[in-house]
């Protein structure tokens, strides 16, 4: 569950916009530890209108190369995360937080899409399977038993040599 509903966030910023207060004594009065998310929800509002406000009800995935002109914007234009998410109409600028992050750890390879979840159970390779491949034909068998007979007849005789 969110921590501030829809309709608190748009009442806050309706109270910024009608122009009678600022931020910090906005986030005072509504007991708030800080004045950064009505600012946010501000400047989601004035570019999106009601959707900047809005939790998204299902997980958009995005495509690597939407990150990549992200982080290239951010980083060609000096742009804030604020105004970077503003300009790709992102409602959650942390999003491109750990873009970013990602990106400087791994580089592109940390912007492709990760498998969620528990892995699914693989079946593993059937022994028998290895088994029909050491099968043998039958005179192969009989080469390979002659040949360790024969092996085991010279080591006994040797053994007796040394006695």
């Amino acid at each position: 569950m969110a921590k501030y509903s829809e309709e608190f966030k748009m009442k806050l910023v309706a109270e910024y916009l009608d122009g009678n207060i600022g931020y910090g004594s906005l986030a005072k009065k509504n007991n708030m530890g800080s004045q950064t998310p009505i600012r946010d929800w501000v400047k989601s509002y004035e570019s999106q209108g009601m959707n900047g406000l809005k939790r998204r009800k299902m997980k958009r995935e995005y495509s690597v190369q939407f990150k990549l002109d992200t982080i290239q914007f951010m980083l060609n234009t000096g742009a804030s995360y604020l105004d970077t998410a503003v300009h790709f109409n992102l409602n959650n600028p942390s999003l491109i937080i750990r873009w970013m992050k990602e990106f400087h750890e791994q580089g592109v390879e940390g912007l492709i899409p990760k498998p969620k979840g528990r892995p699914s159970m693989s079946k593993k390779p059937n022994k028998q399977k290895k088994k029909e491949e050491k099968k043998l034909t039958r005179e192969k068998e009989l080469e390979r038993e002659n040949e360790l007979l024969r092996l085991e007849n010279a080591y006994l005789k040797k053994l007796k040599a040394f006695r």
